[in-house]
């Protein structure tokens, strides 16, 4: 007789547990066990209940290479999925096993697990595993199909209605309860509220919604908003820190001269960041300054402001990060099977990646959504995104190539570049390791057939085939893999985070961030008053759709911070040691960021690790 032990860990999040039958059987090089049914998976409903359950066998299975999970298809009671974390088997030989799994399973369905260590597809020499990995793919293929979103953009999953989405890729029921009573309250405040589409009386009456109070910063940002000094800082260590870049001569269509700005200059400087609302001058388009009347000046630096609103959440929002996230989920969970590294690697780096952006198209751009009802319809809209498409390369989405091409290396109090670089560096040097370990040499990336297919996806598919861009449509050597793959989760982690992070405290203050300007610029000097700034500004309705918007898709729920992997997918020691000096890293930063914003005026806390999520998830 041969005994093997299992433990069955029940998922830690609300529902996970069910009452109908499920059963396990294990598969080996020798044979098959029978099925052995599992009696009381959460049945008591404990967040992440473990059962201990014992498969008897009259010989021994050999090695083990699968485990089944089945849910049985007939059963009296209503329905209930079960989300399975893992399960660890305990040999006759006293060898443990992980077999991870963190998947719902319906009734009638069964999933088949793969333990160990992880693999690469020329790795695995059994032929019921090769079998098994192909399935699997073929699979998920079949289940994440691309779509052509727009003419000359990346491509994204076939699944317009967010109730459509996959269990495999949905909001755990706790995110899913969460964001949906934030809708809810948005609904039953706006309605309360009764917003016209007239302009606002006062700059003051903008702070009546209630979400305000959620926010010290955006309270600075009202009473700092006009301040020039402040208004440059945000191209720091705003909601836009990445538009900035180091202008060496002004363009000829830029006639400003240092006897116009020199009086708002500090002493020994010169020329560097004045503004004009058209790119030539006349008569009908005046220079702006800082010594024309104080609405003029208002008035210049708000439509400036609405042009980088448009630009931060159109550009540096949705396209990238939230559109390059969803091509790097796709790929994986097409290209790589779970027990892959770098499915195991990069998968916390896509939780929920895909569920928030079919949100997000459903919600905020295309016919008659928000965004398409800002100063661009939605063919400006698409112009836009592909404009911002065409230019986005490989060097950009590496910040140390990023930074050194913007010029911006010696500016002082950047705080985004100081904290996104160290943060960079740490992630590359995570990276590194786990890469390291798994790809010994060069030949072993070359011969990883799965993670040629999973760049040549994102070449196709993420860039359109565009040679120009920079992006490799395969990989040679184990310090291409290395750098690629950190920029992915650089791009899903950190760069979003600096954007989702800072977007309702500095934008939701309406003149701060108007995503609609109801006039057109003003072509004369000296007539404005602050009456025309609150008449050219978002009217009620509109603004109130804006700050809740900005309101609920800031709001952290089911919140996973960065280097954080609580579903254990990693069975090897090394790996898992590599994971602890990864968070032990970003807790030394974490307290280093902290120890910095003690001395400031206004803390930049935007990339504090501990406010990072692993993904895109908000």
């Amino acid at each position: 007789m041969a005994e093997y032990t299992l433990e069955v860990t029940t998922g830690s999040m609300l529902h996970a547990g069910t009452f109908d039958n499920l059963f396990v059987s294990l598969i080996g090089t020798e044979r098959q066990s029978e099925p052995t049914q599992l009696t009381r998976v959460g049945w008591d409903e404990k967040h992440g209940n473990v059962g201990t359950y014992s498969v008897t066998t009259l010989f021994s299975l050999g090695c083990l290479l699968l485990l089944k999970l089945e849910k049985d298809p007939f059963h009296e009671s209503p329905e209930r999925d079960w989300f399975c974390s893992k399960v660890v088997v305990t040999t006759p030989q006293e060898d443990e096993i992980l077999f991870p799994c963190h998947r719902w399973l319906s009734r009638g369905e069964f999933l088949l697990l793969r333990g160990g260590r992880a693999t690469k597809a020329f790795e695995d020499l059994h032929p019921r595993l090769l079998e098994q990995r192909k399935k699997e793919l073929l699979q998920q293929k079949l289940t994440y199909v691309w779509a052509e979103y727009a003419d000359g953009m990346s491509y994204v999953l076939n699944i317009p209605n967010p109730s459509a989405v996959p269990s495999e890729i949905s909001y755990s029921p706790s995110k899913a309860f969460q964001f949906e009573s934030r809708r809810q309250n948005i609904r039953s405040v706006l309605k309360l509220k009764t917003l016209t589409d007239e302009p606002w009386e006062s700059f003051e009456a903008m702070k009546e919604f209630p979400w305000f109070k959620d926010s010290p910063v955006l309270e600075y940002v009202s009473q700092h908003w006009q301040d020039d000094d402040f208004f440059g800082y945000q191209f720091l260590n705003g909601a836009n820190p990445h538009s900035i870049r180091r202008c060496s001569a002004l363009p000829s269509n830029f006639p400003v001269t240092e006897e116009m700005v020199k009086p708002f200059l500090a002493n020994g400087s010169s020329l560097t960041a004045e503004m004009e609302l058209h790119q030539q001058s006349s008569e009908q388009n005046p220079i702006f300054l800082p010594s024309d009347l104080k609405s003029d000046w208002l008035l210049a630096k708000i439509f400036v402001k609405h042009a980088d609103i448009l630009h931060v959440q159109l550009l540096t929002h949705l396209l990238n990060p939230h559109l390059l996230a969803e091509t790097f989920a796709m790929v994986t969970l097409r290209n790589l099977p779970m027990i892959h590294p770098l499915h195991k690697l990069l998968m916390p780096h896509h939780r929920f990646t895909l569920h928030t952006n079919i949100f997000a198209r459903a919600l905020l751009y295309g016919p008659g959504r928000f965004l398409a009802n800002t100063s661009l319809d939605v063919d400006g809209l698409i112009e836009l995104f592909r404009r911002g498409f065409t230019q986005t390369n490989y060097s950009s989405l590496c910040l140390p190539e990023n930074i050194a091409a913007r010029g911006v290396e010696s500016i002082p109090n950047f705080h985004y570049r100081d904290d996104a670089l160290r943060l960079w560096h740490i992630i590359n040097s995570f990276v590194k390791a786990v890469v390291a370990y798994y790809y010994p040499s060069d030949s072993e990336v070359a011969a990883d057939s799965e993670i040629q297919e999973w760049i040549n996806e994102i070449f196709y598919y993420g860039f359109q085939g565009n040679g120009a861009s920079g992006i490799p449509s395969s990989f040679q050597t184990v310090e291409e893999l290395i750098k690629f793959v950190t920029m992915v989760i650089f791009t899903t982690s950190v760069q979003h985070a600096a954007i989702g992070n800072a977007q309702f405290d500095f934008l939701a203050w309406i003149p701060n961030g108007p995503f609609v300007l109801n006039r057109a610029p003003p072509t004369t000097k000296g007539q404005s008053s602050m009456e025309d700034i609150l008449a050219t500004l978002t009217y009620k309705r509109f603004s109130g759709l804006g700050v809740s918007t900005l309101w609920l898709i800031s709001r952290k729920s089911d919140f996973t911070p960065l280097g954080s992997y609580p579903e254990q997918r990693f069975d090897e020691p090394a790996a898992l040691q590599m994971i602890k000096d990864f968070q032990a890293e970003l807790s030394s930063l974490s307290a280093d960021i902290s120890k910095r914003n003690s001395a400031l005026e206004l803390p930049y806390n935007y990339l504090n690790p501990e406010q990072i999520e692993n993904s895109v998830a908000n």
